[in-house]
């Protein structure tokens, strides 16, 4: 990924961090090589015309005098995160990465989460902006898990702009996303930008105004903070046809709701040619504006050189900040939750009343519970941020309403982020205050337990019952600090409710747990130290399309361990689910790892970082155990990929010993099945790589790819290498009679292919007849699909009963 600054979160969903030291980063306009990632985009890609150079044109000295007042006016607010926290101080650089979106199945315009492409580490440290080039770009939507930081890296945004640093637009409006809950159809486009947005006050807004219509194509609107609306998709709706018309005529008489000028700019009834960029996180309803989107983007979090940057930024003391930074590193389980930027902020406050690493959270429960520990003394605060909190869970908000006040003010500063991860903490309180056994059995996780359930958790909801469940295992005399029962009462309850979470993980059918369910359970055993539930795990523990965080791999890697110390073995998929290298290289070190899958370029780099340290005996087994069987191509990157890894296998590319690859690489050895998913444009590169060697392939599928005569040739020249060959799918790939003909004769050179589809190519009676002449060569076969509608009824008839092999429709 590229580098781009951000600073820990700084809003309502995203919290600053701690103002320190103001010789971090100069905020001076980005030179050349200091550019954030979004800037760098949105300049190269977005705005320059084909000549190569930035348009201006014609403005009025009253709109210029105004872009000047906005900028300093947005330098002001961008500086100012929260209660004195000044961006100044806190900078420190992240990563951003681009994820690809693929459209699966028929209707195209309907998008759910499976089509966030997880690709591996690797592919993501591709150049952020290679792909765009020559791409229209007009709506880019930023994705981050809470606390992650997509507010600050905003900020930095308009501070760029407020600097000069973007002369691509003259105005730039930051409206909030939780605005959509705004009902009254009070607005019309020009109170939206100049009265709702972070803008400076208009002395003659409607000179102003006139010029952002005239030319929308300078024009930023940035959208942050959708995480609270649940129903994306009515923005996409056609407007009513009433709506329609008077939001084409723009009359400033005429109001509507927020909503509907938002949805009006979405469907480019508004501000046509305007460039959006909208926040949200990675789950639920983000995904329905897919198909609006032309790019997507993703904040990746701290790395380990983040981290010790943001510890030297928070600590003044240096020894304080070496003791500290010694301590997390001691704490690995808070080290990796570091991860995430809000989380590191709260680290850091509890490593600030720590003098040594006995005293540190070892888990989220323990970390949450003394930060709430440390900010909150009043018990009736405490209890009016339960109700709170719970309120939020059951609506599905992590926001504060609006008719709620808290006299919180040393408080305010945290709010945010609490409300989001520590106020989890003050369910435990509501729940043994005021729910009963039943309602709190019911809310527990699992309650579907099955594969189907269709929709993943919101955060909030996970992170609750994670949380819960942990606090209720967490030390007796700690909790007490939270509750306003009697001890008896209190204990009494608390051993309740110990009882039936140990019953309800005790009794879940393990066989019908999905990926995303699996990983959530390793979570709960891990933060309530319920090591035996770990031992009924799965032998084969499968988190294809899952991401995973450093988080995630410690707690899968302790559950790992739990079982290891019982004897047992399991076999790992981390297909497509972008896990860090570390963390892969954490996991298959293990002794009782059988065999993993994962992203093949990730495992490549892996095997080359294992043989430059020298880990011979952690490279033989890396090698060894890696699988891909059965592989399915369905992106790009899956094919460039494989023939990397073949090239490895036939010594033509490889920075490994010989005598690790003294028989090659086992996992392309035993490769029986592959299939390639609509791969035109690659598929020829892997048909040259099948020449090189006997893949001992059983399953071959190519359907759907569209290779035409020229494919089918090149096909057909290579067939005879694969005589263990079994199934072979053709279908839909635009074979005429030319391609048929060259296969027809390759095909009696597989004496053990009992399976051909061709259905749905391009196969005239022509082709058909030359395939059923050389059936009778074919004793192994059973069945041919070679239906398509070029072939005459009365034909295909004709040969159906003179071989009862092929089938019909």
């Amino acid at each position: 990924p590229i580098l781009l600054s951000s600073s820990p979160p700084g809003s309502l969903s995203d919290t600053a961090s701690k103002a320190t030291s103001p010789s971090c980063v100069s905020l001076r306009s980005p030179s050349h090589g200091e550019k954030t990632s979004l800037y760098i985009f949105l300049y190269i890609y977005i705005y320059i015309n084909k000549s190569g150079l930035v348009t201006f044109i014609f403005l009025s000295e009253r709109v210029k005098d105004y872009i000047q007042a906005a900028k300093f006016h947005m330098y002001q607010q961008s500086l100012e995160m929260e209660e004195g926290l000044s961006i100044t101080f806190h900078y420190v650089d992240q990563h951003v990465s681009q994820r690809e979106i693929y459209r699966s199945g028929k209707n195209t315009s309907k998008c759910s989460d499976k089509e966030f492409a997880i690709t591996g580490r690797t592919q993501r440290q591709k150049n952020l902006l290679h792909s765009n080039v020559g791409k229209s770009v007009r709506c880019i939507l930023l994705l981050g898990n809470a606390g992650m930081g997509k507010t600050t890296l905003i900020k930095k945004l308009c501070l760029d702009w407020s600097r000069n640093s973007l002369p691509q637009f003259d105005f730039v409006f930051l409206l909030d996303g939780k605005g959509l809950t705004l009902t009254e159809p009070i607005y019309s486009l020009q109170t939206l930008l100049f009265d709702l947005s972070s803008v400076a006050p208009c002395v003659d807004p409607n000179e102003v105004f006139a010029q952002v219509l005239a030319d929308p194509k300078r024009v930023l609107l940035i959208f942050d903070g959708f995480n609270e609306l649940r129903d994306y998709e009515s923005l996409l709706q056609t407007q009513e046809k009433d709506c329609f018309t008077l939001l084409q005529k723009d009359s400033k008489t005429q109001t509507f709701t927020v909503r509907q000028l938002y949805s009006a700019i979405f469907q480019r009834l508004l501000l046509p040619g305007c460039t959006l960029l909208l926040s949200s996180r990675p789950r639920g309803a983000a995904s329905q504006l897919l198909r609006r989107v032309d790019t997507l983007l993703e904040v990746c979090g701290f790395t380990s050189d983040s981290i010790e940057s943001y510890i030297f930024h928070y600590f003044t003391d240096p020894a304080l900040r070496a003791s500290a930074l010694d301590c997390l590193k001691s704490s690995s389980y808070l080290y990796h939750l570091c991860w995430n930027p809000g989380l590191c902020r709260l680290a850091c406050m509890v490593l600030e009343q720590s003098r040594n690493s006995e005293n540190l959270p070892r888990t989220l429960t323990e970390l949450c519970h003394q930060v709430v520990s440390l900010k909150i003394e009043n018990k009736d605060l405490l209890l009016q941020l339960s109700a709170l909190a719970w309120e939020g869970v059951k609506s599905n908000s992590s926001t504060i309403p609006r008719d709620r006040s808290l006299r919180v003010n040393p408080f305010s500063c945290l709010l945010s982020l609490l409300i989001l991860y520590s106020s989890k903490v003050f369910n435990l309180v509501y729940f043994l205050r005021i729910v009963s056994d039943r309602s709190f059995l019911q809310a527990l996780p699992f309650q579907m337990g099955t594969k189907w359930r269709r929709r993943p958790k919101r955060e909030e909801l996970e992170l609750t019952q994670r949380i819960v469940v942990g606090l209720l295992f967490h030390k007796k005399k700690k909790l007490q600090l939270l509750h306003s029962h009697t001890e008896t009462v209190f204990r009494n309850t608390l051993i309740s409710r110990q009882g039936l979470v140990a019953k309800h993980l005790a009794g879940l059918s393990y066989s019908d747990l999905g990926s995303a369910q699996v990983l959530e359970l390793c979570h709960y055993v891990y933060e309530a130290s319920v090591s035996q539930e770990s031992k009924n795990l799965p032998e084969s523990l499968r988190f294809n399309g899952v991401p995973l965080s450093p988080p995630d791999v410690f707690t899968i890697k302790n559950a790992l361990l739990t079982g290891a110390a019982e004897g047992r073995s399991f076999c790992l998929d981390f297909e497509n689910t972008g896990i860090q290298i570390s963390g892969l290289r954490a996991l298959v070190s293990l002794n009782n790892i059988n065999s993993f899958r994962a992203c093949i370029a990730d495992v490549i780099n892996l095997w080359e970082q294992l043989e430059q340290s020298g880990e011979e005996e952690l490279l033989q087994g890396a090698v060894s155990k890696f699988h891909i069987q059965p592989l399915k191509a369905t992106q790009v990157c899956h094919i460039e990929h494989l023939e990397k890894l073949v090239n490895i296998h036939t010594n033509k590319s490889s920075r490994l010993s010989d005598s690790i690859l003294t028989d090659g690489v086992p996992a392309v050895k035993d490769l029986h099945k592959l299939e390639f998913d609509k791969q035109k444009h690659k598929i020829f590169i892997f048909l040259d790589l099948l020449d090189m060697f006997d893949y001992n392939l059983l399953l071959f599928s190519l359907e759907e790819s569209k290779i035409e005569d020229q494919g089918a040739e090149k096909l057909a020249s290579i067939l005879h290498s694969l005589t263990s060959l079994e199934v072979l799918n053709l279908s839909q790939n635009c074979i005429g009679d030319k391609g048929v003909k060259k296969l027809a004769h390759a095909l009696k050179d597989l004496p053990k292919l009992h399976c051909l589809s061709l259905y749905s190519n391009d196969i005239s009676d022509e082709g058909a007849e030359s395939l059923a002449a050389v059936l009778p060569h074919m004793p192994s076969l059973t069945h041919l699909e070679m239906w398509n509608q070029c072939i005459p009824y009365r034909v295909l008839e004709r040969l159906q009963r003179q071989d009862s092999r092929i089938l019909s429709l």
